[in-house]
Order: C-alpha cells, then sequence, then structure tokens
C-alpha cells in the first residue's frame, strides 16, 4: 500500500485494486480567502501549489472519500475534478445532499460508528469534533474513517479533529495499523484551536498502535505548526520513529 500525501489534508490511499482521494483541494496558490485576518498574517490560501507530481496520481483514482465541506478539504477544482471525471464519492449522510447540488456522484453515504462494505473490504464512520470548545459547533459536522480492505493494512483517517473519546476508542479497540492525524493546530480569529494541541497529538501518536501519518502542515494560514516543530516535539518525546511528516508530493510505502 502506498499513501501519496498531495498538500494539507489531501492524500491518495493506492492499493494494487483501488486509488482512494481523500479530500481533494485541488486550486492553484491563493484561491481560498484567508481564514484567520487578526490572529496570523492574513495571506490566500492555499499557501503553496500543489506538487508537480499530483497530476499523475491524480489520473488513476478510482473513489474519493470526503471528510466534511470546508474548503480546505474540497474546493471548487476538487469539485470540477470529480465531476469531470465522474469519480464516485462516499461521505456522511450530512453531506450528501450538499454534495449533489455540487454535481458530484455520491455513491455511499455513512453514518457513524455503522460499518458497511466497501470495495473489498469494509469502512465505518468515526465520529470527529472539530475544535476545542463552542468553536467546535461553528465548524459543523466531521466525519473520519476507518478503512479495512482485504489484504491491506487497516488505515484510520481521524481528520480534522481534537482527541476526543472516540478517536481514543478507534486506537485502542480497532487498533489501526496506520493513523493519519491533522497536526496544524488550526486557529481563527476567534476560540481555541480547531485541531489537536501538541499535548494532545502527542498523545494520540503515543496511544497509537501502528505508524502514524501527520498532514494538515503548512499549507494554510490558520495553521501554525510547522513540520520542523511537530517534528521536534516528537524527538522529544521518542516518537519520531513511528512517524512520518511527509513533504508534499511524498509517497510513504506500508
Amino acid at each position: 500500500m502506498k499513501l501519496h500525501h498531495l498538500r494539507n489534508a489531501s492524500l491518495v490511499i493506492e492499493t494494487e485494486k483501488h486509488v482512494i482521494l481523500v479530500d481533494p483541494m485541488l486550486g492553484k496558490r491563493k484561491t481560498i480567502p484567508p481564514f484567520t485576518i487578526f490572529r496570523y498574517k492574513p495571506k490566500r490560501n492555499p499557501l503553496v501549489a500543489l506538487p508537480k507530481n499530483s497530476r499523475d496520481i491524480l489520473s488513476r483514482v478510482t473513489h474519493c472519500l470526503i471528510t466534511h465541506l470546508h474548503p480546505d478539504h474540497i474546493d471548487k477544482a476538487g469539485e470540477v475534478f470529480l465531476r469531470r471525471k465522474s469519480i464516485p464519492v462516499i461521505c456522511s449522510s450530512k453531506d450528501e445532499k450538499a454534495l449533489v447540488q455540487r454535481g458530484l456522484s455520491v455513491i455511499q453515504t455513512l453514518e457513524y460508528w455503522e460499518p458497511q462494505k466497501f470495495l473489498d473490504g469494509k469502512i465505518t464512520g468515526i465520529p470527529a469534533i472539530h475544535g476545542y470548545g463552542f468553536i467546535a459547533k461553528l465548524m459543523g459536522n466531521v466525519m473520519g474513517f476507518l478503512i479495512e480492505l482485504a489484504d491491506q493494512k487497516s488505515i484510520y483517517i481521524s481528520s480534522d479533529t481534537i482527541f476526543t473519546e472516540h478517536v481514543n476508542k478507534v486506537l485502542m479497540q480497532f487498533k489501526p495499523d496506520i493513523s493519519i492525524v491533522a497536526c496544524g493546530t488550526a486557529r481563527l480569529d476567534i476560540g481555541q484551536p480547531l485541531l489537536m494541541r501538541m499535548d494532545d497529538i502527542l498523545k494520540f501518536v503515543t496511544l497509537a498502535p501502528g505508524k502514524v501519518l501527520a498532514n494538515h502542515l503548512e499549507a494554510l494560514n490558520h495553521c501554525p505548526t510547522t513540520r520542523l516543530q511537530l517534528r521536534t516535539a516528537l524527538s522529544d518525546h521518542g516518537l519520531l520513529n513511528k512517524t512520518s511528516i511527509p513533504n508534499d508530493g511524498e509517497c510513504i510505502e506500508y
């Protein structure tokens, strides 16, 4: 199995049979307004271009998973790509109507904690809480995914979430071989962080039974945590050997 990290939360899971795109933010640099104006410099998003090898990777995509509807997870360019290629989409039942209205081909919707058949295996929707305190309500619904394909390592895409009892349950009970965690510690101009603070990232990596892939880094103006800061914190706690912090366009083989 290969995991291609494209940018931010956009990644591609590639096996011999399937090529699954997750959260396609595929637009050019500076095509999305800043997410904060005052707390961090009001730069337009994404801050970086897609890697040069992304076109080749995307050309092989057979299915798409969407965790939620924020523009840093599916933007206009991502929608155009999915429509143009008629890529089958799998998402939360709460997002189905909006995605169908955008012309996407939703073939399967998920409820939290209810496993369903998916390709040659199964998929389970996992609750994700997008922020500490009141800000999570403003952020709306988010769904993580536990993917268990035949003859492949299991993957937990935790998505945009803080550390919760749900996250803990997946790591402890389902014991995924690979766990993906959003590490940018995003913040808006109001409220607490939208993603795990460093202490919760360290807890996540500590409890993860297998390998960890860190994403949601250095692509958006409201995500201050850098790869170097994350690498240093993981190293200080003896957790770097189980964690990949890929650069955009990098492929990790499991």
